[in-house]
């Protein structure tokens, strides 16, 4: 892996992307922590304070998360009301969830038909995986309420906790496979900006090592 930074904006990105015949053997495995259900106590806990956060901008509606996983977030906003409807890549975690009774699609956010559909949209550690994370970020315009909103969480490179792990050589997002992009804050605010969002939340992440999540709204 060749890691690259823009002389302008200063955001880190490898030199290339995997095949799409390769992604597709990645996503023919499933770790235990992506397995719908895993660690379901544990994780509701930490899914309930992303919800509670977002629920502050977005009451209800159908709630669209991009890459589930293991199914805790949307879980727990079942919890609060919303009606859950998921995006996996995972064929299998896909099928587990239909299972569920749960509207799930084995397809890419830009698949996804249709246009102002959902009150709130997650891509909680999504936009690192994609080739091309502005084109992730239009798709859920054109599918999020104009009064709805948008939770994403991404590693965090430009802080202090990344530059510790740098200087002790413990930094493992460098040698993430799957990962295409490292965001800073700023530079995670301009590329929603540039697709017509405004932050109007930030937290340090509970679910990732130096991690940052935001909500976004839809700006006026």
């Amino acid at each position: 892996m060749v890691w690259m930074r823009c002389n302008d904006c200063t955001h880190v990105f490898t030199d290339g992307y995997l095949s799409p015949e390769v992604c597709a053997i990645i996503f023919e495995k499933t770790q235990d922590q992506q397995k719908p259900g895993w660690a379901f106590e544990q994780r509701r806990m930490i899914s309930a304070h992303i919800v509670a956060r977002v629920a502050q901008y977005a009451e209800g509606g159908a709630w669209l998360d991009v890459g589930f996983g293991n199914g805790s977030l949307l879980f727990t906003a079942e919890e609060w009301g919303y009606t859950p409807v998921g995006l996996d890549l995972r064929r299998s975690s896909v099928e587990t969830f239909q299972r569920f009774g749960i509207e799930a699609h084995c397809a890419s956010i830009g698949e996804l038909e249709g246009r102002e559909r959902f009150g709130v949209i997650s891509m909680a550690d999504v936009l690192e995986h994609m080739p091309f994370p502005q084109e992730g970020l239009a798709a859920a315009h054109r599918l999020l309420q104009d009064d709805g909103a948008l939770f994403v969480s991404v590693p965090h490179y430009n802080c202090a906790a990344w530059r510790l792990l740098d200087a002790t050589n413990d930094n493992e997002y460098w040698e993430e496979l799957e990962h295409y992009h490292n965001f800073s804050r700023d530079r995670l605010y301009a590329l929603a900006r540039d697709c017509g969002f405004a932050p109007v939340n930030y937290a340090v992440s509970e679910r990732y090592r130096i991690g940052m999540e935001v909500v976004f709204r839809k700006a006026p």
